[in-house]
């Protein structure tokens, strides 16, 4: 499992339909966007293990600083499914896309994952899994981590 977690003033996330049309389906103000990615066998610990981690993080304060986590400070966090992530880039010029959880597995593992860390966080919201997405965000900072837990990855 890998998380791109951005500290974000605000992010949106509107699905693209396959005639065109779109629809917003999320929106928050400050808080934290989480892009995330499954390579299969990540276990309930691993899923329990990243829901506390991004619900624990002190990356807020007043003026910037790492003082608070992202319930102490009223924010609000964006989840958006990623495969990508999972992308191998080492040979070639095509992404080799094999290191990521097949769509079914994904899923389920996304849906845990969302209610394991909207458990831990008020304000929790979703993009649209296996949608074709347009993802906005403003990063605060910037601010981005990197983290990484369980999966054949």
């Amino acid at each position: 499992m890998r998380v791109v977690l951005q500290r974000v003033l605000q992010a949106s996330v509107i699905v693209i339909a396959e005639d065109g049309r779109e629809q917003e389906v999320a929106r928050i103000g400050p808080g934290l966007v989480a892009l995330v990615g499954f390579a299969g066998g990540e276990t309930p610990d691993d899923l329990d293990w990243m829901a506390g981690k991004i619900a624990g993080l002190r990356v807020f304060g007043p003026r910037g600083e790492f003082d608070l986590p992202v319930d102490e400070v009223a924010g609000e966090v964006l989840v958006v499914s990623q495969f990508t992530l999972l992308a191998d880039l080492r040979k070639g010029r095509r992404p080799d896309l094999a290191g990521a959880a097949p769509a079914d597995a994904a899923r389920a593992l996304y849906d845990d994952f969302v209610r394991r860390l909207a458990a831990r966080c008020r304000r929790v919201r979703q993009g649209a899994f296996g949608a074709r997405m347009r993802v906005t965000l403003e990063n605060d900072g910037p601010v981005t981590f990197l983290l990484e837990r369980g999966g054949a990855a």
